[in-house]
């Protein structure tokens, strides 16, 4: 959870970026709300998500008594247009895309395209 809340705290920095965050869980609504509320976000929280959604992301599925089934954490950056740009897939505790990380590649990949495109209208490449 505390992935999701350091999320919040650099949503404005990311949205000046044209980043949307957008988190998805396989817990019930009124599970999400609890966490959407006891951690204070303001970005959508999608719930509910099924065996066959985890499957189609291609997520990592592990067995924990007395839990039973649970499907680890997948994480994605989207650029515009739908490609994926990275993703992490974690089989266990360790692993997730911290933000200041994602922030600093986001910021690096805007300063090039920005060079380009002022290097292509000058006529240069």
């Amino acid at each position: 959870m505390r992935q999701l809340a350091a999320y919040e705290k650099q949503k404005a920095e990311l949205e000046k970026m044209g980043c949307s965050i957008l988190a998805a869980s396989v817990d019930t609504e009124e599970q999400a709300r609890k966490v959407v509320q006891s951690q204070g976000l303001t970005y959508a929280v999608a719930y509910g998500l099924t065996r066959a959604d985890g499957d189609a992301i291609g997520a990592w599925w592990g067995n924990r008594p007395p839990d039973g089934e649970y499907m680890q954490p997948a994480e994605f950056l989207i650029r515009r247009g739908g490609t994926v740009l990275a993703s992490m897939y974690a089989s266990g505790p360790v692993g997730r895309m911290a933000v200041d990380e994602v922030t600093r590649f986001v910021a690096g990949r805007e300063r090039r395209r920005i060079l380009l495109e002022q290097q292509d209208a000058g006529g240069r490449l």
